[in-house]
């Protein structure tokens, strides 16, 4: 499915720095609105972690409050697009809602969670090995690259084997996680 979201013309679009500014605003709402809830998720994970890993998932929290949501405000700001407006559209209130609900068991959680912090790693790396020449769609190609993110993705792979939740219910909420990603791309309009 990684390969279907380099395919798909909102990646494209931002690989090629030439995707649509309307879009991009709109997956912008989705995306800030999805970061708010992803925090939540976090949190909850934490709250049933491990002493060894409590601290690792509120990093993740902080960070993604912090750092993540000051990047798309920045963005928004360049983009012109109204976050304070943005109304979760159906990609986003099924992917926010399923994260909320797998998240009740912790191994599972991570599982779920790993599909966005995976995938974004993992496209941030391979977009800005030929990045986009617009620079709003290289800051966002580049945080996504950044070593500081991959490590933490790291972090929760480690995470979700230490975990070792049930290898099928967790291959589970992989795949659907991974299918949330691949709709998430799809800009409601």
């Amino acid at each position: 499915m990684l390969e279907q979201q380099l395919r798909h013309p909102t990646v494209a679009g931002i690989a090629r720095g030439d995707l649509e500014e309307a879009v991009f605003r709109a997956w912008l709402g989705q995306d800030y609105l999805f970061l708010h809830d992803y925090v939540r998720v976090f949190a909850r994970l934490a709250w049933q972690a491990p002493d060894a890993h409590l601290g690792d998932l509120v990093e993740l929290a902080h960070s993604t409050f912090f750092e993540e949501l000051s990047l798309h405000r920045a963005l928004a700001g360049e983009f012109g697009a109204d976050l304070a407006g943005a109304v979760k559209g159906p990609a986003c209130a099924a992917y926010t809602t399923f994260l909320l609900e797998t998240a009740a068991s912790y191994g599972e959680g991570l599982a779920a969670i790993y599909p966005c912090m995976w995938g974004y790693s993992t496209l941030g790396r391979m977009l800005a090995a030929n990045p986009p020449a617009e620079p709003r769609y290289r800051r966002w190609v580049d945080a996504y690259a950044d070593p500081a993110f991959v490590m933490l993705t790291g972090r929760v792979a480690t995470m979700l084997d230490e975990a070792a939740p049930d290898p099928e219910r967790a291959r589970a909420a992989f795949v659907e996680g991974m299918r949330h990603e691949l709709a998430f791309w799809d800009v409601p309009a």
